[in-house]
C-alpha cells in the first residue's frame, strides 16, 4: 500500500501538484482562521518529504500573522518527536534522518495543534505514514494535541487501525 501511494505521488504532474498544494493550503488557512485566536498562536508544521503536500507559502502567511511555528525533530529511534521553533527563511540543515530542520535548534514544547502529513488515511481518520512510528508515539502522549492530517484526496485508503494507531481529529485535502 505504501509503495503504490508513493508511486502515485511521484507520477503527479508538477503543475497539478502545485495546484493541489495551493488548495490544501487554502483549506488549512480557513481552518486556522476559524480557531479561537488564543488557541491558535502556535502550530506544529512539517517540512515536505517524498512528495508530501508543500505548504510553505501557507507557513509564511501564518508566520506573518504572528503564529509561532514548530517543526518536528527526531531525537532518537523509537521515541516521540521533539519540536523546534522555526521561522520561514531561516537557515536549515539536514538532521540524522535527512529531514530539513533549523540550523539553530531551539526546542519548544509540543504545540497543542499539529499539522500531520499523511502518506495515506482512512475514512475513520487513521493515518498511514512511512512506518517509523514517530507520529504514533507523539500523538499518544498526553495531553493529546489536536491533529489535522494533510494529504491528497486520492491518498484515502482502507485498512484496519491497529492498537497503536491514533485517529487524527480531521483530515484536510484539496477536495
Amino acid at each position: 500500500m505504501r509503495a503504490s501511494l508513493k508511486a502515485a505521488r511521484r507520477a503527479l504532474d508538477p503543475a497539478e501538484k502545485a495546484r493541489r498544494d495551493a488548495l490544501i493550503g487554502a483549506r488549512v488557512l480557513a481552518w486556522w482562521r476559524g480557531l479561537d485566536a488564543a488557541g491558535a498562536r502556535a502550530l506544529g508544521v512539517y517540512w515536505p518529504l517524498r512528495g508530501e503536500p508543500d505548504l510553505q507559502p501557507l507557513y509564511l502567511e501564518l508566520a506573518r500573522a504572528g503564529v509561532a511555528l514548530a517543526l518536528p525533530l527526531v531525537v532518537a529511534p523509537d521515541t516521540a518527536l521533539a519540536f523546534v521553533e522555526w521561522v520561514p527563511g531561516e537557515a536549515m540543515v539536514s538532521d540524522r534522518m535527512g529531514v530539513a530542520v533549523p540550523a539553530g535548534q531551539r526546542l519548544v514544547e509540543r504545540p497543542a495543534l499539529l499539522l500531520v502529513p499523511c502518506l495515506g488515511f482512512t475514512a475513520e481518520r487513521y493515518r498511514l505514514g512511512y512506518g517509523g512510528g514517530y507520529y504514533d508515539r507523539t500523538l499518544e502522549a498526553l495531553p493529546r494535541p489536536y491533529t489535522v492530517g494533510v494529504a491528497y484526496a486520492a491518498d484515502q485508503v482502507a485498512f484496519a487501525g491497529g492498537p497503536h494507531d491514533v485517529a487524527l481529529d480531521r483530515v484536510l485535502t484539496e477536495a
